[in-house]
């Protein structure tokens, strides 16, 4: 039954008073967003992916440097990955980014370049959950779909009093219902947002702001005193903490100023993004109980390097840095390495190994990049099979300085990493 019939026939009050409420608080102060400023269902589409586990303010910027480069559906769908992933330099969850491109793809190639607008039709993108699926219909064609996340679940939970696990799915199949039945006739579009925007502003995970809130005279969860108890979600589990030993590789003669890093594998953790060297370090020198002995952490280290294929000496600790996933949080232990060069034939051979394919594809044609010198001989184990990976070959290699960087696509705690060293080279050189 809809609000309307609901009116009609004298019944659901709260619900009425909580969507007409909502609407008219919306509707008078809403934020001006980028996003907001059109009903381009790609432009809200872009956004809703981007809002995912990130904070409205970090967002703005990247949407807008975001719609920028890549205006269109084709322009997404047909650009390199490596430039979408650099665009998306600093948001994490890069799968976001390829799955959005992914869909792009589908759309182009299924309905010409426009964001369909049937059910359906949206749910079959890759990487478009009842979420953003309702958010895209409900937003962009003011379609009647519930765009239910944490936030609108929170809402729903204090308003309406409602104690069951958020965290269940049939939770979330009960929330959906609700919401869609909340939706004023002809106002899916603002009513959705409204939902979303009170969750951001007002109704805040921590000490929501009560005595400002459109509803609070009917929020039942207030009334009943348990509004910061509610909602009811089970704790998920913690990330499994890892320890890694990361080489920051300095170079020398042809390659002083440069610093050596690698690219992942295709498929998998953070697939085909750059990054410094790093391994697991192994338990018997204190992974998992803070900082391992500096000796031995540096002769695993430079086993590894040597195993990977590269000539270069660990010399001294620089510093740690941390990086979490939803299943993993990574402490990495970082140490600077010195490239050491080879008696010429020996260099002369690692460069003919390298030429003959035994090294990364294209090594050496991107900007500025140059190949790593290869260690003849090395024994070469899958260097990504302990983060779950398939075996692959030996991962491409490059040389980059600061100019580089432009150019490849980071996570976070490796930009952090390299801009720290360069800020300190720069900064030593202008002593």
């Amino acid at each position: 039954m809809t609000l309307d019939e609901r009116k009609e026939a004298g019944g659901g009050e709260d619900e009425l008073f909580f969507s007409m409420r909502l609407l008219e608080w919306y509707n008078g102060q809403k934020r001006d967003l980028p996003w907001r400023r059109s009903r381009d269902p790609y432009k809200i589409w872009v956004s809703e992916i981007m809002l995912q586990q990130t904070r409205v303010d970090t967002v703005i910027p990247y949407f807008n440097r975001f719609i920028e480069r890549f205006p269109t559906i084709d322009a997404l769908a047909e650009a390199p990955e490596e430039e979408v992933l650099k665009a998306w330099e600093g948001l994490g969850y890069y799968s976001r980014a390829r799955n959005l491109q992914s869909a792009a793809q589908q759309v182009k190639e299924l309905y010409g370049g426009k964001v369909p607008d049937d059910r359906e039709a949206v749910f079959g993108l890759k990487g478009v959950g009842p979420y953003t699926a309702g958010a895209i219909l409900s937003i962009a064609f003011n379609r009647p779909e519930p765009a239910v996340d944490g936030n609108v679940m929170r809402v729903l939970s204090r308003f309406f009093l409602i104690e069951d696990d958020i965290a269940k799915p049939k939770t979330r199949i009960k929330m959906e219902a609700l919401a869609k039945s909340l939706i004023p006739e002809g106002e899916a579009s603002s009513f959705n947002q409204a939902l979303m925007e009170h969750g951001a502003l007002t109704c805040t995970p921590k000490s929501p702001r009560c005595l400002v809130c459109p509803v609070m005279e009917r929020c039942a969860g207030r009334l009943a005193g348990v509004e910061t108890e509610l909602p009811v979600k089970t704790k998920a589990k913690p990330p499994r903490p890892e320890e890694r030993l990361a080489a920051l590789v300095e170079g020398r003669g042809e390659h002083a100023g440069r610093v050596l890093i690698r690219q992942r594998p295709t498929r998998g953790l953070l697939a085909r993004m750059w990054e410094l060297p790093h391994w697991p370090a192994p338990g018997d020198i204190g992974a998992g109980s803070g900082r391992p002995g500096e000796a031995a952490a540096m002769d695993r280290l430079r086993r590894s390097l040597a195993e990977a294929g590269v000539a270069a000496r660990p010399e001294a600790y620089m510093m740690a840095a941390e990086h979490t996933f939803s299943h993993i949080h990574w402490t990495l232990q970082v140490y600077r390495c010195r490239e050491e060069e080879l008696p010429q034939p020996m260099a002369a051979e690692a460069r003919g190994l390298y030429a003959a394919g035994s090294g990364a594809a294209a090594g050496g044609d991107a900007p500025g990049g140059e190949p790593a010198l290869l260690l003849p001989g090395a024994e070469q184990p899958g260097l990504f099979a302990d983060e779950g990976g398939a075996e692959e070959e030996r991962p491409d290699m490059r040389w980059i300085g600061r100019e580089d960087m432009a150019n490849y696509a980071f996570p976070n705690v490796f930009l952090k990493l390299l801009n720290a060293y360069f800020d300190g080279q720069e900064a030593a050189g202008r002593r």
